[in-house]
């Protein structure tokens, strides 16, 4: 059997990159499509939770009596329902459902499950809890001081030697980098050195997080849920209720957004706990107000980042203090904020040093590149700057010390082959770039970069009777990602794009999944589909082979069909797909591919982007007239699903910007819980966003795709910080960068 591999850099591709429509399209536009909250069940509760008004505070007693006594409340839970659990998920438990205090405003203390949404809402006003009110802390730099409310007593700094014979709220302490940076900064020509912060931001979402659960008499349970990652969630819920993973099943529904936001439980473990005890299905949404104030959104931060360059513009050191806000737990958004702050760049000396800080404030997730954005917004601040010291063309000074191919990236490896040059090269020569620029505007480039994942990964191909295809994936579909499985099966195959179907498994027909993040599900699924669909090409070989009473060696796949190869060829016509799969039953039974692996070399992504903005110095209100993204697919399966991820990512990052942040007042709650206050940018806030898409084949994959999916979103704040600077001379070192602050900047220079 002849089994070519394709690589992105052959033009010999039939489907993989054409533009067909998405599989799911028609049954989302017409409202068939089943989200978070359209699925119900016979003699189905609604749930709700009661959660804590304060930011901090300790919980002395709780008093569910009158509550329990209401007319159509069926189950009350609080902590006491749940019981041990694994060490590892104690923070997830301590976050579902508050302990011994209250951690944040917003945090849950109750549920209950009532016969409908105004008896429920009933009995949460008729719970009592008694409550000692605790100092709190939101702010990460107030948090860090030596006399800040402790949010756990029995924290001790982890990466600091030796250990702290003192809590504090700094969690832990992260160092990434090599070479010596001080003696670099003594070769500097220049040194420019400056600080910034920035406040946190919602991934904004339209669907909240909704679910339905059904607890058993026989200790089986079933989830539906909108998540972007239904195996991470049937895990944790069985370790949070003490079941086995085999006795829940969990489906996920269509998700109507995610961006890294629904990869967190929330509702899901309550809604068990509460069908548990009223053995009956329970349904549970959250409102908007919720979702701003218990389901996580990524940090805030407070940094200083310096860098020196010599006469001929090198970078010869560079240094960044990042520290994060966590919120009540402890994260891993610090560690890969500090890592990436410096990776566009080949640096011979070079530390990121990170803080990870908890504060009263719920717990941070990811958010698309979690800490990336924030880390590049002061660094790609600062290589501005130098720019402009040294009287250099920004691309140019991002040129000439851009990472490369076989370079050592600022937290370690070194890089395969990569397309930050590419995309700087195409950037320079691009018309927005060459434009003029109107009077009164700036105009401000910045890079940005993602690791990208693979992780584990479990595909099933199926092969019909009638010669079609149905693939099965263990990954939500967040962002179209049916079409592009289906497009890499049917171009391994040989067969048209219609005739492959890509469904989502639940979690008892497939292998484990990962979570749908880390821009893997292209890559890592796309790589287990091609060897499912090579193994069934295999099969079909054989069986063709048998029908011929051939030797498998002596035929071969060619498009999508089977026929004689070497001394035989020609001997017999090519049969089809459809034609071996009708006579399956005749030749060993039915003919499936496939493929279990925890995939590696998904490959590194860099995006550059240009912005063009005025501001009203009047006002401080800043408007981005033309956008632009440039970025490196490796291989783009589907270029219009790939220019709808730089499209969103770019403007997600131009929203965060500009006008997004979470509020808090001094007592600790937040001021903007809503999409009202919560400034979001609409249509006419933003331009038509240009994209260009360059493929630079990613080694690690037999396509050559590179996750796309968050890059995007990693240089838009320093893009329009650099353009406003640009266009007032001012720099705004503060996001978002909301009317307030850029004139309160203008005014103080």
């Amino acid at each position: 059997m002849s089994d070519k591999v394709l690589t992105a850099s052959e033009n010999d591709f039939k489907v993989i990159g054409t533009r067909p429509i998405r599989p799911d399209g028609i049954d989302k536009v017409t409202g068939r499509a089943l989200y978070g909250a359209d699925r119900y069940a016979p003699g189905m509760l609604v749930g709700k939770v009661l959660r804590s008004p304060h930011p901090h505070a300790r919980i002395r007693a709780i008093d569910t009596a009158r509550a329990e006594a209401l007319a159509g409340v069926k189950a009350i839970i609080t902590k006491d329902d749940f019981g041990p659990v694994p060490a590892s998920q104690k923070a997830t438990l301590y976050n579902v459902m508050a302990q011994d205090k209250a951690l944040f405003e917003g945090h849950a203390i109750a549920a209950v499950a009532a016969v409908d949404n105004a008896t429920a809402l009933k009995a949460l006003e008729l719970i009592q809890v008694d409550y000692e009110i605790l100092p709190h802390v939101t702010d990460v730099v107030a948090a860090m001081a030596d006399d800040a409310p402790l949010v756990h007593d029995d924290n001790f700094t982890k990466g600091v030697e030796p250990k702290p014979e003192t809590p504090s709220n700094i969690a832990a302490r992260l160092e990434f980098g090599h070479g010596d940076v001080d003696a670099g900064f003594d070769a500097a020509s220049f040194v420019i050195e400056k600080e910034f912060a920035t406040e946190a931001a919602h991934q904004g979402y339209i669907e909240p997080p909704a679910c339905l659960a059904t607890y058993s008499d026989d200790g089986s349970s079933e989830l539906w849920c909108t998540t972007q990652g239904h195996f991470m969630v049937r895990d944790t819920c069985a370790a949070l209720l003490g079941i086995t993973v085999s006795r829940l099943r969990v489906s996920a529904s269509e998700i109507g957004g995610g961006f890294g936001g629904k990869t967190a439980v929330y509702l899901e473990p309550l809604a068990l706990a509460l069908s548990r005890k009223s053995g009956r299905p329970v349904k549970m949404v959250m409102s908007r107000s919720e979702v701003f104030r218990a389901a996580g959104p990524t940090s805030s931060s407070s940094m200083r980042v310096k860098i020196g360059v010599d006469k001929d513009g090198r970078i010869t050191a560079a240094d960044a203090l990042l520290n994060y806000q966590s919120g009540a737990f402890p994260g891993f958004i610090t560690m890969l904020g500090a890592m990436s702050a410096f990776a566009c760049y080949n640096l011979e000396n070079v530390r990121s040093v990170g803080h990870e800080v908890i504060t009263n404030r719920p717990m941070q997730v990811s958010y698309r590149a979690p800490g990336a954005p924030i880390s590049n917004f002061a660094v790609e601040s600062v290589i501005d700057e130098l720019a402009r010291k040294l009287d250099m063309d920004p691309i140019e000074f991002r040129l000439k010390n851009a990472a490369r191919e076989g370079d050592k990236s600022s937290y370690g490896p070194r890089y395969e082959q990569i397309g930050l040059a590419k995309t700087l090269e195409t950037v320079r020569e691009h018309p927005h770039y060459q434009a003029a620029l109107s009077k009164g505007h700036g105009r401000g480039v910045a890079v940005g970069f993602w690791f990208n994942f693979g992780g584990l990964t479990a595909i099933s191909l199926n092969v019909n009777s009638d010669g079609t295809v149905t693939v099965s994936v263990g990954r939500p579909d967040i962002g179209g990602s049916r079409a592009s499985m289906c497009l890499m099966a049917a171009e391994e195959l040989g067969i048209p794009y219609e005739n492959v179907r890509t469904i989502i498994a639940d979690t008892s027909s497939l292998g484990y999944n990962d979570t749908t993040d880390g821009s893997r599900t292209t890559f890592s699924n796309g790589l287990a589909i091609i060897q499912a669909a090579r193994q069934a090409k295999a099969i079909m070989c054989a069986r063709a082979a048998k029908m011929w009473d051939l030797p498998a060696e002596a035929v071969e796949w060619v498009d999508g069909a089977v026929q004689p190869c070497g001394p035989n060829a020609g001997d017999f016509p090519p049969v089809s797909i459809a034609e071996i799969a009708a006579k399956a039953a005749q030749t060993g039974g039915p003919i499936a591919g496939h493929f279990e692996v925890n995939a590696e070399g998904a490959g590194v992504s860099f995006a550059a982007h240009i912005a063009d903005v005025e501001v009203d110095e009047d006002t401080g209100r800043t408007t981005v007239h033309r956008y632009t993204v440039v970025q490196d697919a490796g291989k783009a399966i589907h270029p219009a699903y790939v220019e709808g991820q730089y499209q969103g990512g770019a403007a997600q990052g131009i929203g965060w910007a500009l006008n997004e942040g979470y509020i808090y007042g001094d007592d600790g709650v937040m001021q903007n819980p809503g999409f009202l206050d919560y400034r979001m940018p609409v249509c006419s806030d933003l331009p038509m966003i240009e994209t260009k898409i360059i493929e630079i084949p990613n080694t690690g994959h037999p396509y050559g795709v590179r996750g796309v999916g968050e890059t995007s979103i990693v240089p838009p704040l320093a893009t329009i910080a650099n353009a406003i600077r640009s266009a007032t001379g001012v720099r705004v070192n503060q996001v978002p960068m909301a009317p307030p602050v850029v004139l309160k900047a203008l005014e103080e220079n």
